[in-house]
């Protein structure tokens, strides 16, 4: 049965456009929930491929300051059921931005406002808004809900812990929904913490892999390779330890000073019965966070980053890309599972009016 097609056919087919779409991770599952998502918008023209692969769905590379808003809405076939649904790019809303003291000179900042500003065009039946939790803290965050609120909407938000819901890694993400037909409830967990999805069950399976090479069967399961001193470090890592159980001669200099006592997330490995860190931009480079494999001297491959971010083994990447683009593609992405579990509400929520 296709991922459209209801259990009851007296029910509509809902539509819904993905704005900062990407790769199509929160696409994926949205549409695996039953709804038709038709197109999604981004400006990251090396998402095409992937978004479109994998999702009945069209890909237009739009920079959505620039986007005709008015023929977005014309895309919606009239008396359906529609859902406008997206993640801005949350870099300046991030735990570390945070700490910047120019963070709100950023750009993106200014993209929230462009979502409240297709929603005031398009004006949707429902709206799923997801990011990190720190945008909840900003006063952009306010002025969207109170703009959001005079369109009409009734809004309802929550910080979501991935694990509750099925998804290995420790992220925590602020989910909003909003609605014309009433309050749309918050997902209730699917997971205890004795069931947490862990690394093992995400990427246990998959074939060795040695730092600085590719898996001759899967392409997209190839990890970067180290420089020596890196190689001694995280030979002398434990799983969910931190340098702090390295030699001295291994610390890097910063980590020697007082000031570098509090970076203990980095250089550091996962472990297998654990679920890991939030999955990161940077996820293939082993200083750059806690990514160092829970056995193998290396870090995650692209691959076992995909599986951690709960894309399926079959989802199709151009694997002509760098380590960086594609790394940025996923680390970018909404886990398909945290999407799916926001549709199954959107949909709960509109066949029940």
């Amino acid at each position: 049965m296709s991922i459209f097609q209801n259990e009851l056919n007296d029910y509509p087919i809902i539509q819904a456009i993905d704005i900062f779409c990407g790769i199509g991770g929160l696409t994926y599952g949205i549409q695996a929930s039953g709804i038709n998502v038709i197109a999604g918008l981004d400006n990251d023209i090396t998402c095409k491929y992937s978004f479109e692969s994998n999702n009945n769905s069209k890909f237009i590379h739009s920079d959505i300051t620039q986007c005709d808003f008015s023929a977005l809405k014309m895309l919606f076939n009239k008396d359906t059921p529609s859902i406008l649904i997206g993640c801005a790019p949350c870099q300046p809303f991030s735990s570390h931005s945070f700490k910047r003291i120019d963070r709100e000179k950023d750009d993106r900042w200014s993209l929230i406002d462009k979502f409240a500003d297709a929603i005031s065009v398009i004006l949707p039946d429902a709206i799923s808004m997801e990011n990190v939790p720190g945008l909840a803290k900003t006063q952009v965050f306010e002025k969207f809900v109170k703009r959001i609120e005079d369109f009409g909407y009734v809004i309802n938000y929550k910080v979501l812990y991935c694990p509750d819901y099925g998804i290995p890694q420790r992220r925590s993400r602020l989910v909003l929904f909003a609605s014309k037909l009433g309050k749309i409830g918050i997902p209730p967990p699917t997971h205890t913490k004795k069931e947490y999805v862990t690394v093992r069950d995400a990427i246990g399976k998959l074939p060795v892999l040695r730092a600085g090479s590719t898996s001759k069967i899967d392409h997209l399961h190839r990890a970067m390779n180290l420089s020596e001193i890196n190689k001694a470090r995280i030979k002398a890592s434990k799983p969910n330890g931190t340098w702090r159980d390295w030699d001295k001669e291994l610390l890097p200099e910063c980590y020697k000073k007082e000031s570098g006592n509090s970076y203990t997330a980095v250089y550091g490995r996962m472990a297998w019965d654990d679920v890991s860190p939030t999955i990161t931009t940077q996820f293939y480079n082993y200083g750059s966070g806690r990514f160092g494999h829970p056995s193998q001297s290396r870090a995650l491959s692209i691959r076992e980053g995909s599986l951690l971010q709960t894309f399926p083994a079959d989802y199709e990447f151009d694997t002509d890309l760098s380590f960086v683009v594609l790394g940025r593609q996923i680390g970018n992405a909404v886990p398909p599972m945290l999407g799916r579990i926001i549709g199954e509400a959107l949909k709960e929520h509109i066949y029940a009016r």
